[in-house]
């Protein structure tokens, strides 16, 4: 009776589980489980992502189409006053726009423009810096002084000029869409400075390593030394950065549009429910106003919050 060999699964077939364990056992989760502030942030953060990704399921009419809204239903006070009526949890606005709704697809509106803003602030700015850090030169001197000049402006006043300048050029030609385009565009190029000198910063150090020496002996090019293997040992800052700037984005887009220079009323972000709720304020409309302002406020502070302890647990020298 011959004995027959039994296959038997090796190590590398099975899925490396391993992963999960070591981010569970790493100091920056340590460091996450020991913040309850940083875990209310976290779970706020989620909790606003996930409604506006929702909002069609949850919001009892579409505020972006005139057919479903009824002038009759304007200005109801929200559903626990004396005045307010079912379904208008929060109350409706002047246009009998459902408040809770608005403030749904308002989200979406405020972080598509502000995730895409990142985005595209963060490409065009660790491309910069990376060209600038690598060759060094005339390259990074030119790309440098242009951010130098770009940092004597404030970034609204930077979004407001490409906003206007945009504006200008196509006029009434912009719909909805492309006004959203336009915001990111405006938002990209306004951040994209902190990116590029940060990265050139740690390219400057990281050139001189033995590792991309090697690289560069072996004969790789230099766009492949400068994405896999120089980039990865920025991700960190870069990280950091950009989970402060989309609070800086969301901001910079709800202040456009606030004064008037961002998303239309009928496509309306949280910036533009503010404005409008402004100028019913003092009539006693305060609801309007009110809880686009409190959605609005939360989100910048919960992403303020995780940019922050992000900062701290990513810093070797405090860990």
């Amino acid at each position: 009776m011959s004995n027959a060999a039994v296959p038997h699964q090796t190590s590398s077939s099975v899925p490396d589980a391993g992963w999960l364990r070591r981010a569970l056992a790493s100091d920056v989760f340590y460091s996450f489980r020991r913040s309850r502030l940083t875990m209310v942030a976290a779970a706020v953060t989620l909790l606003l992502f996930l409604l506006a990704i929702a909002a069609p399921l949850l919001a009892v009419q579409n505020p972006f189409d005139p057919a479903q809204l009824q002038l009759m239903n304007s200005r109801i006070e929200p559903l626990w006053t004396a005045e307010g009526q079912s379904p208008f949890l929060l109350g409706t606005d002047e246009q009998g726009r459902d408040v809770f709704s608005a403030i749904l697809y308002g989200l979406r509106i405020s972080l598509t423009v502000g995730v895409l803003g990142v985005v595209f602030s963060g490409a065009l700015g660790i491309l910069l810096g990376l060209v600038a850090g690598y060759f060094g030169g005339a390259i990074d001197s030119l790309i440098m002084r242009i951010a130098d000049v770009q940092l004597t402006f404030p970034a609204i006043l930077i979004a407001l000029l490409v906003n206007g300048v945009a504006k200008s050029v196509f006029g009434n030609r912009l719909d909805a869409m492309s006004t959203l385009a336009v915001l990111v565009f405006a938002i990209g190029l306004s951040f994209w400075v902190q990116y590029a000198r940060t990265v050139r910063g740690s390219v400057m150090v990281e050139k001189n390593k033995d590792y991309v020496a090697a690289a560069q002996l072996i004969g790789l090019p230099a766009h492949v030394i400068m994405l896999r293997h120089v980039l990865p040992n920025t991700m960190g800052p870069i990280l950091v950065i950009a989970t402060i700037n989309l609070a800086l984005a969301i901001i910079t887009e709800a202040t456009l549009s606030f004064l008037g220079a961002g998303m239309p009323d009928t496509m309306p972000s949280l910036g533009t429910l503010i404005r409008i709720g402004n100028n019913y304020l003092f009539s006693g409309e305060w609801w309007i106003v009110a809880f686009p302002g409190i959605a609005l406020a939360a989100l910048i502070l919960s992403i303020n919050l995780l940019g922050d302890w992000l900062r701290d647990a990513l810093n070797p020298k405090l860990r």
